[in-house]
């Protein structure tokens, strides 16, 4: 029989200048259970698990592994009694092979001579018994994200960690992937760990976990076994009532917007990312796009979105040449850290980089600082963004915040090509039905629109169009049921 752990939260309290981020929670997490833990943007999830993790120090309260007391605020020590945290943002170093990540998290210090193959000998063995071929030498920066997960979790995992938290493992994963995914937690969860995931998705919590935790505002709302509730009965723990669904609106009968002819775009090793397609999108049409990640999605939007090169084919805007007749192009990008933000920037001037275009907010050669301050104010109102003042950097906000970030300043200027790549990704209940009824309201105001998305049920919830990339080339959608699988 395994060994069960058990983590203990007692009364934890953490305030962040006048946010109450936790108020006073008590949880806890036993071995060979799988718990996950809901809650709307804000609700305090981070923030209890970085103090689990020891990345920050609550103002009150403890928290015991085991029956005795973690190193509170000491995030090195915590891994070393065995609480690993898989992160929503990756902590692997670009630069590096797949085989130098994972050693480095098994150096005991700064100073050694490192040798990566030895080192992450373990790591690798531990991919291959789950069925991962991963190839040591390769450039992580290369890798889709999907594998770059695969890499986050080893370097958790091939240690002796008895803890492991998940935060936002599905979020970009195809549904090949999350169960793949899932079969780890199952495995995990076997040997005697606590498994804590941070989740969104109700129909994979309800799939996956074997217990569910929800707070709202920093509080805890309820603890319940999985037998014991339903998706109507979490949503509302979370949100406190369960939002409409979107009206479905048929796509307006307008002209041709979007005509991409025997595309073919370049990948960065030089591959082709998109291989001969082509495809039609109209004005007032969501034209949705599935499939794993990897497959060339990311450098059709870059396309699409000018940011990337054509090598070859026509790319057209009512007929006319993109490089002659540049329609006013949205894009919300994949990675919103990486593409979408300037993280050492506030809040208001991130969201004005898609706002210098307009008059109103200049004198002449002088930005008018007050009716900008206003606009993001007003953007941070629409989009429920969970901040207290526009001048705060946009770093400072959760994962889902800055996304709400990226997409509000991008809807909000009316782009006549919409171009969005998972936009809903790490996105709460409330955000992601906001975020899907200004998609569909562009589409109502007639821009086309591409959507990108892992989503299944975001994809046909929105689209009035469905293809499937593989391999950078189309392939038609074959219905739902087979790719959805057991998803709700």
């Amino acid at each position: 029989m395994p060994v069960m752990s058990h983590l203990e939260v007692r009364n934890v309290t953490k305030r962040f200048a006048n946010v109450q981020a936790l108020d006073d929670v008590s949880i806890s997490f036993h071995g060979g259970e799988i718990h996950a833990v809901l809650g709307e943007n804000g609700a305090g999830k981070s923030t209890l698990m970085s103090a689990i993790s020891g990345f920050l120090t609550p103002d009150s309260g403890s928290i015991l592994l085991d029956g005795a007391s973690i190193p509170i605020g000491k995030a090195h020590d915590c891994k070393r009694i065995g609480i690993e945290m898989i992160h929503q943002h990756f902590t692997l170093v670009p630069e590096f092979t797949v085989a130098e990540n994972l050693a480095l998290v098994r150096l005991k210090g700064l100073v050694q001579v490192s040798n990566p193959a030895k080192l992450s000998a373990g790591a690798m063995a531990t991919g291959k018994s789950l069925g991962w071929a991963l190839e040591p030498e390769s450039s992580t920066r290369r890798l889709p994200v999907g594998v770059q997960q695969r890499i986050e979790i080893l370097k958790a995992i091939s240690g002796d960690a008895s803890v492991l938290i998940f935060d936002e493992p599905t979020a970009v994963l195809s549904p090949d992937e999350v169960e793949e995914l899932f079969h780890v937690l199952r495995q995990l969860k076997s040997e005697g760990k606590v498994v804590v995931l941070i989740a969104h998705k109700l129909s994979e919590v309800l799939e996956i976990s074997d217990k569910v935790t929800v707070l709202r505002h920093g509080k805890l709302i309820a603890s319940a076994l999985r037998s014991e509730v339903d998706a109507d009965m979490l949503a509302s723990w979370m949100v406190g009532e369960m939002p409409p669904k979107s009206p479905t609106r048929t796509s307006q009968d307008a002209q041709l917007a979007v005509t991409a002819s025997k595309l073919t775009v370049l990948g960065d090793r030089g591959e082709f990312a998109i291989n001969d397609i082509t495809f039609e999108i109209k004005k007032g049409e969501i034209f949705g796009i599935g499939g794993v990640d990897g497959n060339g999605q990311v450098e059709l939007a870059e396309a699409l979105a000018q940011v990337r090169s054509i090598n070859s084919g026509e790319l057209e805007w009512e007929g006319k040449s993109f490089s002659k007749d540049i329609p006013k192009i949205g894009y919300v990008p994949q990675d919103r850290q990486r593409d979408g933000l300037a993280l050492r920037m506030s809040i208001r001037d991130n969201m004005l980089v898609s706002g210098l275009h307009r008059p109103e907010f200049f004198a002449g050669p002088f930005l008018k600082v007050r009716s900008v301050t206003n606009w993001a104010k007003e953007l941070i109102k629409r989009f429920s963004i969970k901040v207290e003042d526009p001048h705060e950097l946009a770093g400072s906000l959760s994962g889902g915040n800055q996304q709400k970030v990226v997409v509000s300043r991008i809807l909000d200027n009316d782009p006549e090509l919409l171009i969005i790549v998972n936009p809903t990704r790490g996105l709460d209940i409330k955000a992601t039905q906001y975020v899907h009824e200004q998609i569909l309201s562009a589409r109502g105001a007639g821009a086309a629109v591409l959507l990108i998305s892992a989503d299944l049920d975001e994809l046909y919830a929105l689209s009035d169009r469905t293809v499937f990339l593989s391999r950078g080339r189309m392939v038609e959608d074959q219905g739902a049921a087979s790719l959805v699988g057991g998803a709700s």
